[in-house]
Order: structure tokens, then sequence, then C-alpha cells
């Protein structure tokens, strides 16, 4: 059996406590081969290392006040320097480690590279399996809000008929999952990862979601149909016409004939502008920086989306809504502790290397489910929505959320997955 990953600044895997629910064995049981062994994963970090970065924290050199009055130049001096004084002083990573420690963590070896998940089995028999898939700068924290919900509906304004067995990995070179020492850990080659990891869990037949990243690979798990995949519900659909995408990336002239919907969203992509993507899809190890200034992590980690980022600056200013502080950091001290600023980026890169794109139709042809937040980097029309998906069971656009719907917004996350897998539930 191959040990974990050796990964800087990271916690060693050891046995799991009393409170951990049983281990789920490979479908091959005692006769399943090495690399298929799962094994159990516990968070740990050390109170060294949690002193270390408050002590980086407060020696943060800082740069002079942005020479505009709003976020245009990224994100403001007075909003990094909240947060920083937060994450030195208040902020308390042991109440996420001892909330992810609640919850089996495994790690299991695919295609040669350790893969971290949370596995979380319903009581309820019936219940179906669900693979969660996070994307950047998320994590498996995105999705920790939506466990319990869930797998224990009854105890969540559910019924027995809402439940799901619940899988969220890690990606590759995101967490607590190794970190690729090669090229081609791609979107494809991760859906197929996710593939075999529900196959190995012994799920027969499966559903997939999933936004950011996690949209693209379950996208790609959508064109690639894996033995008992029904079908993928995204909360970042990717349906803009290929020959569109171009043009919106190119900045070239729109066409005449779209429809209002259409060039809202066309513009939408363009405000964008997608930044740290460029960066990141082009010069990933130019930001050894991130790995060394927590405060300069942070910083960049907040600076997705301009929607996004509005919100967790009003946040960081005392407004209560959406995500918060907490949320946030939780999320910023992970990726601070497992040194994986540059492994994460590294998949814009493969992505970039692939010619791939982030919005633009995959030819998904199985079963698919549309949840549409207000604040997402663009709405989704729904006349593209039916040409990239012609098996559209479910289109809906909430009232409120953006991004991070899962994490910002969890209660529409947890309704929009029930109802909109509900009609796959008939073919288990």
């Amino acid at each position: 059996m191959s040990e974990p990953s050796s990964l800087p600044n990271q916690p060693t895997p050891v046995a799991a406590s009393a409170a951990i629910a049983p281990i789920v064995l490979p479908t091959g049981g005692p006769e399943a081969a090495e690399g298929d062994v799962i094994r159990p994963f516990r968070v740990d970090i050390p109170e060294s290392e949690i002193s270390e970065l408050k002590r980086r924290i407060k020696a943060t050199r800082w740069p002079e006040k942005e020479t505009v009055a709003d976020e245009s130049q990224g994100v403001r001096l007075a909003t990094i320097q909240e947060l920083a004084r937060y994450w030195a002083d208040e902020y308390d990573w042991r109440k996420i480690e001892s909330k992810l420690n609640s919850y089996p963590n495994l790690i299991t070896e695919i295609d040669g590279l350790d893969f971290h998940f949370i596995h979380v089995r319903s009581k309820h028999e019936t219940a179906m399996p669900l693979l969660i898939a996070h994307g950047w700068p998320g994590s498996i924290i995105e999705q920790v809000k939506l466990i319990e919900p869930l797998t224990d509906p009854t105890a969540h304004g559910g019924s027995e008929a809402d439940a799901f067995h619940v899988v969220i990995p890690s990606m590759p070179g995101y967490g607590f999952s190794g970190k690729p020492s090669t090229t081609g850990w791609n979107p494809q080659r991760i859906a197929r990862a996710y593939a075999e990891l529900m196959s190995r869990l012994g799920y027969e037949q499966y559903v997939a979601q999933g936004g950011d990243w996690g949209s693209i690979v379950v996208n790609y798990m959508g064109t690639q149909e894996p033995k008992g995949l029904l079908g993928i519900h995204t909360n970042m659909p990717e349906v803009i016409p290929p020959e569109i995408d171009a043009l919106i990336w190119s900045g070239y002239p729109l066409p005449d004939d779209l429809s209002a919907e259409e060039r809202k969203a066309c513009e939408q992509v363009r405000e964008n502008k997608f930044g740290y993507a460029i960066v990141m899809g082009t010069r990933p190890q130019t930001l050894t920086g991130l790995v060394d200034s927590p405060v300069g992590l942070a910083a960049f980690m907040i600076d997705h989306d301009w929607k996004s980022h509005a919100m967790i600056a009003r946040s960081f200013a005392g407004v209560k809504e959406g995500l918060l502080p907490d949320d946030v950091l939780d999320n910023v001290t992970l990726f601070w502790f497992t040194g994986t600023a540059i492994s994460a980026a590294r998949l814009y890169w493969e992505q970039t290397v692939a010619g791939n794109s982030f919005f633009a139709t995959k030819g998904v042809k199985l079963p698919v489910a549309c949840s549409l937040f207000p604040d997402e980097m663009y709405e989704a029309p729904r006349s593209w929505a039916e040409q990239a998906y012609p098996n559209l069971i479910h289109f809906n656009k909430l009232p409120k959320g953006g991004h991070f719907a899962a994490w910002e917004q969890p209660e529409f996350m947890i309704s929009e997955i029930r109802t909109a897998l509900r009609p796959l539930r008939k073919s288990l």
C-alpha cells in the first residue's frame, strides 16, 4: 500500500477516531488490488503551524492605499487589513477542523495520485449516491453545509425520499489530495478519476453535481458517460455556443442576431475579465509569493469575480450576508496549511494548454439539471441551455446567490439538488 503523498505544510494521515463512521471498503473487498485500498484520514494541524500563520499575518508588509474609491484596482487596502486583523486576532481554525473531522475523511490512490474525499452515507437505504465537485478558489469546505441536510433530510425539512449518500472529493493539487508531479491532470482526467472513485465505493448508479471547476468536471463526466452515471446537476451551466465563446474571448463584435438574454450573458463574461485565470493559466509557478505570504494568498483568492468579491468585502465591513468572515478564512486557511496555492493554480494551466473553454458547450447527452443564481459570473440563457443539453430535466432561476452558491446560499442549493435530481431516482 502506497503512503500518502508528501505535501508541504500538510498533516500526516492517522487512524480515524471512534467518532468517525466505519470506513467503506472498496468493491473488491479483501481481494482488492493494493492501489484500491481506502485509508482513513484525520485533519490535525500542529499548534506550531497555527502560531506561525498568525506571526506571518502580523508581519505583513502593506502596500499603499488604492488610488480609486472602488474595487476597480482589486482588493482594497481597508478590506484586506480588516481580514488580516480578524485572521490574526479572532479567527479559530480548530472550529472548522473539528467540523471536518466529524465526517469520515478518506484517501485512496487513483491513476497514481492520492485522492482525499469525505464520504457520508445516509441512514436511509434508498438514498441516491451523489458526488459533489468543488472548484477554485474553493475546496471541500464549500460543500460542508450541504452534507447533513442531504444525508439526513428528515431532520432538515425534507423527506426520506430526498436522501443522498454524499461523496465530496478534493481535486488533485487541492486540500488533502496529492499534488500532481507531472502534467496531464486536466478536467477530463479528473472526471475519469471521479468516476473510478464512485465505482470503487461500490455505487452502481449515481449522480454528480458541481460548480466552477466542479461544473466543468461533471460536464466532462457527462460526455464520457461512465458506467452508472445517471445525470448531472450544475450551478454554472456551460452552454455558450463555441463560435460565440470564441468571439467573447477574442474581443471581436458579437453577432447581431443574439437575443437580449444571450447578449447579456456574453457581456457578463467579458465584464469579469478573469485576470486571475489568465495569470494561473499561463504563469502559475510565478505565483510563488502565495505560498510565502498568507495575506497575499487571501487577497488573490477573494478577488475571484466582482460580485462575490464585493460580497466578501461587505462581510468584512460588518454586513451579515452570504459568506461570513469565518467561511472565507476557513477556505483560505486550508489552502495555507496544505501549501496548495500553486498546485491548485496549475489546473488553469492544464486547461489553457489543452485549449479547453470554461463556458462553451461540452456535448453532454445525459440528463442535465441547471440551477441559475443571479450573481453567477454569467446567467445562462435557456435558449442556449436547451441546445447545449438536449436532455434538460430542470432549469430554474433562484432569487439570491452567486458563484459560491452551496457555500453562500446552502438552503437554496439543497432545495435545488433535491428537486432537480428527483426525476432520476426512478432509475435507481
